[in-house]
């Protein structure tokens, strides 16, 4: 059923080469952490010898003590058996001993370069192990080969491992289409799964085809309701097009089948935050009390504190969050933000200066600059954070408004009565008390 349509999902997501990036796959461990189970193809040709064959027969029960002590005594004896060296991997993979099982593998690979399982395995534990650049080597090598009497499975699992290393990360310069490439080769020699449609969702996702990625999750969710990636890689879509009330609908149905799902719970505190709803609050904080270590919880924890009016406890959030990141520009704004809302402009002024020069064409750290030196009876300075603003963004009835009482200030009554005049305008009615005040000092500046 899923498989319909998918190489056709796959092909459109790609059609005219777009760019898109992804968030790097939190999966992509999961996808590969397996190996090539011992004895499955063909290390070396001729009589398996019987202190091997009672090696893997150990292995097959997971008896890996009697495995490792008979291999290792026929590998003193036979340093370049492929099988073996290939089996000791195996065993001190499963032991998560990475660092002998990478050298028993490039042991196996140096005996017999031509060792299918030998390479996939070693590809799949330097993916493990985060490094994309030397399992991809190995995982290439891998589907050149012939995989024995395993067949065409394993192959493709070194296919799909493919596709999650060359997934685009953010920053970088993949070839949005590798990973698609990858994929469809998979299924052109095994059936497709439900990771594969999720995986062609979320690539779709990343190259900014939202119908095409919604589409696939929702296939999902046909074949499988309690599918939770499908429902989270939904609910990502869904947030990230602004759909909060669907997200919301969505995210609630799938907390009564996973009661306290922290992502779930996350997603669902996001959509309710977005839509300015009370209850965002105290989902948060449950989320914050559970891993007080988690950035993007305490992050948003603190922005709808900040929304609540608790600003010094979102600031001391945000504090916490600075310590680890002190170059932030967005947290180091929102902290002046919330100093500002505290009336302490003094240190909101200093926040912002830095936020500026870390971030010169950030508009909201130049406004925040120009309010508090604006606070602080400082003209010619908020004359310069406004005119640096300018050079990123328009003006509007709060900018005209600084530049106007500014100008006032240094008495140059000519430039004042402009851009009070401009903030009548943009004003509208929407800022009574500016609006009065503006009106009174345009009757003294033009008599």
């Amino acid at each position: 059923m899923l498989r319909a349509g998918l190489l056709i999902l796959l092909l459109a997501a790609f059609a005219g080469g777009s760019t898109g990036l992804a968030q790097e796959s939190s999966s992509t461990a999961a996808a590969t952490s397996v190996q090539a189970e011992p004895g499955q193809t063909a290390q070396s040709p001729g009589h398996v010898s019987d202190q091997i064959a009672e090696a893997e027969s150990a292995i097959a029960k997971s008896d890996w003590r009697t495995a490792e002590a008979k291999l290792n005594t026929w590998v003193a004896a036979n340093p370049t058996d492929a099988r073996a060296l290939f089996d000791l991997g195996y065993v001190a993979d499963a032991e998560n001993r990475l660092d002998d099982a990478t050298g028993f593998y490039r042991r196996a690979i140096a005996a017999n370069p031509r060792s299918f399982e030998a390479h996939l395995s070693l590809g799949l534990l330097l993916a493990r192990q985060g490094k994309p650049d030397e399992a991809r080597s190995e995982l290439i090598t891998a589907t050149t080969l012939d995989p024995g009497p395993a067949g065409p499975t394993l192959k493709a699992r070194a296919w799909r491992a493919l596709a999650q290393i060359d997934r685009p990360k953010p920053g970088g310069d993949n070839d949005p289409t590798a990973a698609s490439n990858d994929l469809i080769e998979a299924l052109k020699i095994s059936p497709e799964t439900e990771d594969d449609t999720l995986l062609a969702a979320s690539l779709a996702e990343d190259a900014g085809q939202y119908d095409t990625a919604e589409d696939a999750y929702r296939r999902v969710l046909a074949e499988d309701s309690k599918s939770r990636p499908a429902i989270t890689g939904l609910a990502h879509l869904l947030l990230a097009r602004k759909q909060y009330p669907e997200a919301e609908t969505m995210l609630r149905a799938a907390l009564v089948q996973f009661p306290d799902d922290p992502v779930l719970t996350a997603q669902l505190a996001t959509a309710l935050a977005a839509q300015d709803k009370a209850e965002a609050l105290p989902l948060l904080q449950k989320l914050h009390q559970t891993d007080p270590e988690d950035p993007a919880v305490t992050r948003m924890l603190a922005s709808v504190l900040a929304d609540a009016g608790d600003y010094a406890s979102s600031d001391k959030l945000y504090a916490t969050l600075l310590a680890a990141n002190p170059n932030d520009t967005d947290l180091l704004i929102a902290h002046g933000q919330n100093l500002v809302r505290q009336l302490r402009y003094v240190d909101a002024y200093a926040v912002f200066d830095q936020a500026t020069k870390l971030a010169p064409s950030n508009i909201d750290g130049w406004s925040g600059l120009a309010f508090a030196a604006s606070r602080l009876e400082r003209p010619n300075d908020t004359l310069h954070a406004l005119t640096m603003r300018s050079q990123f963004a328009p003006e509007n009835a709060s900018t005209y408004f600084l530049w106007a009482i500014s100008y006032d200030k240094l008495q140059d009554k000519k430039q004042a009565i402009v851009y009070y005049q401009h903030f009548l305008d943009a004003a509208a009615g929407k800022y009574p008390n500016e609006e009065w005040q503006a009106k009174q000092r345009l009757e003294l500046l033009k008599k």
